[in-house]
């Protein structure tokens, strides 16, 4: 299908910023316990619903899984900086 029109330029949000001063390690802990946290979450809401919509939750949060193992694995390779 032909868009008309371009999308329009994005400009990201200063409202919320990483600290420039933030470790790589850091980071990486943060992203793996809040993927953690989504996965759970996910996992226990699809506990309420039945049919496609739970297969579809169960998806995402099998893709979150996906990308929590991922970052653990380069946490696990992260040498720490002390």
């Amino acid at each position: 299908m032909f868009k008309p029109t371009p999308n329009p330029p994005h400009t990201p949000s200063h409202l919320f910023q990483v600290v420039p001063e933030a470790t790589t390690e850091a980071l990486m802990v943060y992203a793996s316990e809040s993927l953690a946290s989504a996965s759970v979450m996910a996992s226990d809401f699809a506990g309420f619903v039945d049919g496609t919509h739970r297969n579809t939750l169960l998806g995402i949060q099998q893709v979150i899984m996906l990308a929590e193992l991922s970052v653990n694995r380069v946490l696990d390779t992260i040498d720490p900086q002390d």
